[in-house]
Parts: structure tokens; sequence; C-alpha cells
């Protein structure tokens, strides 16, 4: 309409402009030189003519063509850039490493030897000797060196003490890499609304991921338990379980997020494969789809119960398998023990969750079952049409669940050696990350 507006006011004035249509229609550039506009003109000077010529080129060039560039911009930013996936598969890796860090904390019995919970004092380990000495203090304050250290020596404090430090400051790695680069993609538009709105989503994850680290480690440290006979002073098994579940949220929610903006430019760059995506929206794959799903939320429900067995130090008894004892089922009384039941509780299945052998028993149950439907998962898609990738992500689920059946079988027959031990949380860890793999290259893409 402005256009219009001003060509009309050229026409009063006496000019002929020739509109950008003009010129698609095979009208040569030089038709809007100043000396055909001056010879067009009803005025017969050749400067006013040349001002308003000037006028329209301005207003074509600003007002025509930067909001065509605008449109183009507006439509390019709603795909994340890549470096955005490269920024998240790197914390993704980082929260693997702080799980495993996390286990070996655990293994060495080095969770409680920081008391105290400074996000930025706490950074600096103790230097000289009588900083050292103020530390372990603090730390014979409490009920695991008046129960279980007292022998403890200062080196020996000091080892424990920088196993606990590590694991926090991988973790304030981990927080200064999540906010840091995420502001400065947002602030760069790099990342669509959804992307961003899911990051920041995962921040706070993060934060109450501390949160839970401190709230576990509180657990261990109450006074309370110096009151109860025969008490083990350990954090408490559901705030260890609570701890591991935010951990392995944030390492799926991460991933997932990445692999999607991986999927997202390859189709907008047009390199994503129509024969695969073709694949995925066959109707037959529904089965498979959901079968694929169930069984992540099954290797979820297992790995829990492995909080609760680290938790509970219940990889110490009935080191044997397939038994326990002297069938594969450990005797009913022992597993359904009155010693856990309180008077308000209606039944025993606090058994479940209380028990070392009820929860050893149910780990065990449950790896079992995993480790069988995974193998009937994987034997069912040998009959399916599918694309490469998903065929890549269902061999190596199979794969990481033989060894991870094999890394768990060795760890209850070798009473739970740190190295096997840590590399059964890994591996259970693993095993999941192949489960997303599979979800995600499941997944439907729109032809």
């Amino acid at each position: 309409m402005l256009r219009t507006a001003i060509s009309r006011s050229l026409h009063h004035l006496g000019c002929k402009v020739l509109t950008p249509t003009a010129r698609l229609a095979g009208v040569p550039s030089r038709a809007l030189s100043t000396r055909s506009l001056a010879q067009q003109s009803h005025f017969q000077t050749p400067k006013k003519s040349l001002y308003l010529s000037n006028v329209y080129q301005r207003f074509m060039t600003t007002a025509v063509k930067p909001a065509a560039a605008t449109a183009t911009a507006t439509t390019a930013t709603k795909v994340t850039k890549p470096a955005v996936a490269y920024w998240l598969y790197f914390n993704a890796g980082m929260v693997f490493a702080i799980v495993v860090v996390g286990g070996l904390t655990r293994l060495t019995e080095s969770g409680l030897s920081i008391t105290e919970w400074n996000v930025i004092s706490g950074m600096k380990p103790p230097r000289s000797e009588l900083e050292w000495e103020e530390e372990f203090e603090k730390y014979k304050q409490f009920p695991e060196y008046k129960i279980l250290n007292r022998h403890m020596t200062l080196e020996e404090f000091k080892n424990i003490f920088y196993w606990e430090w590590s694991h926090r400051m991988i973790g304030r790695f981990i927080g200064a890499s999540f906010i840091l680069p995420g502001l400065y993609f947002a602030s760069k538009g790099h990342m669509s609304k959804r992307v961003a709105k899911q990051t920041f989503g995962i921040t706070c994850l993060l934060g109450f991921q501390g949160f839970m680290g401190w709230y576990m480690v509180k657990s261990g440290l109450s006074e309370a338990l110096m009151k109860e006979p025969g008490a083990v002073p350990r954090v408490s098994q559901y705030r260890l379980t609570a701890h591991l579940a935010t951990a392995i949220a944030i390492y799926a929610s991460t991933i997932f997020v990445a692999a999607d903006i991986v999927r997202q430019n390859k189709i907008a760059n047009g390199k994503y494969s129509a024969s695969t995506a073709s694949m995925l929206n066959n109707p037959i794959l529904k089965r498979f789809r959901i079968a694929t799903h169930s069984l992540g939320g099954l290797m979820m429900i297992t790995v829990m119960s492995g909080g609760l067995v680290a938790g509970l130090d219940a990889g110490l008894i009935y080191n044997e398998f397939p038994f326990m004892g002297e069938g594969i089922v450990p005797p009913t009384d022992e597993l359904w023990s009155d010693r856990y039941v309180k008077p308000t509780d209606n039944g025993k299945w606090r058994n479940l969750l209380e028990n070392p052998t009820t929860v050893q028993f149910d780990h065990r149950t449950l790896a079992e079952t995993t480790a069988t439907l995974t193998t009937a998962l994987w034997l069912y898609s040998r009959r399916l049409p599918l694309p490469k990738n998903v065929k890549m992500a269902v061999n190596t689920m199979m794969g990481a669940v033989v060894v991870q059946v094999t890394l768990g079988i060795s760890t209850l027959i070798y009473m739970v050696p740190i190295e096997l031990a840590a590399a059964h949380q890994a591996g259970a860890l693993a095993l999941l990350t192949s489960n997303f793999w599979l979800i995600h290259a499941l997944r439907r893409v729109p032809l």
C-alpha cells in the first residue's frame, strides 16, 4: 500500500515510475535512469526527478527488502543450531561421569566426610596442616567416625575427603557448564523457544539435584543414629535412590533434547532419508515401539532397586548365584521378617524397601526379567523391517544387557569389589542409554 501511495505521488508530480514488476517483465534497468525520468517528466528539472527517483528507491530498499530478510531470518531461527546439541551431549557425558564417581564415593564410604555444604567456599579444599586438622575435627563430631572410624588417621581421612570433594566439584562444573553456555546460546538466538524451555527445565532439575545431594548426606549425619542399637551410619536408602533417579532424569532429558536437535537439523537440511522416515511410519512398528518404552520403564525400576541395594549394603549377603542359601528363593520368614514392621504398618510391605534380603531378591528378579524381555525384544526385532540405526540400537541394547548381567553376577559373587561394583553401575547407565537411543530412533518422522 505504501509503495502504491508513493507511486501515485510521483505520478502527480509528473514522474513516470517503473515498478519492480515492470522490470521482471523485461524492462531494462536503464529505463529507471535519471535521464529517462527527466525526459518523461512534465518538469524540466532533472535534479527534482533525480531526487524523487532516489526517494522511491530508498523506500524500496529500506521498507520492502528488510521485511523479506526479516521473514527469512525468523524462519531460520526455528531450527536450533547443531552446536547446542553438541553442548548437551557433552553435559550428558559429564552427568554419566558424576554418576560413576558418585558410586565410587559410596563404595569407598566417603560420602559423609564433608559435613558442610558451602557452594562457594567449599570449592577450596584444605591446604595447610591446620586446615586439615580443623576439617578432621568436624568429621569427628558425627556418628560415622564415632561408631565406625575411631581409629582413622588424618591421611585416611584425606583420602575419603577427596572422593567426596571431587564428586561435589564435578557437580559444580556441570551446573556452570549448563548455565553459562545456555545463556549464551539463548542470547544469540541459537535455540528455538521449545529447546530454550527444555534446557531451562533441565537446569532447574540440576538445582534440585544439588539440594537432593545435601538432603541425602544430612540423613547420614543425624545424631539419632547414636541412639539406635546396632545402627550403621549411612545415608538413607530412600534419599540415595531419589538422588540417583534425579541424576538419570537429567541424563535422559539432556540426551533426548540433543537427539531431537540433531534430527531436526537433518530434516531441515534435507539430509534425513525419506526411506527411513517411511519405515518409521509403518503401522507394524506400533507394538515394537510400545514394548521398547515398557522395557525402558522396567530398566528404570531395576536401576532404582539397585539404588536400594547400594543404600542397604544388600550386596554383601548371599554372595552366590543363582541360589540364595538352599534355594533360588530365600526362606519366607527371612523375606517377610517381622523385624522391619512398624506398629502403624498395615502388613509387611516395608520388607520390600528396608530388608536387605528382600531388596536383593527383588533386584535379582527384576534384573533377570529385564534380561529375558530384552532378549525377547531383540528376537522379535529381527522379524521387522527396521531402519539401519534402529537395528544398531536394538543390537547395542542386547549387547549391553549381556555385559550388565555378567557384571552384576560377578559383583555379587566376589562380594562387591569396588572396581566391579563401579563398572556395574556404569553398565546400568549404559544399558539405559541404549534404550534411550532405541526409543528416540523409533520416533515417527513427518513425511
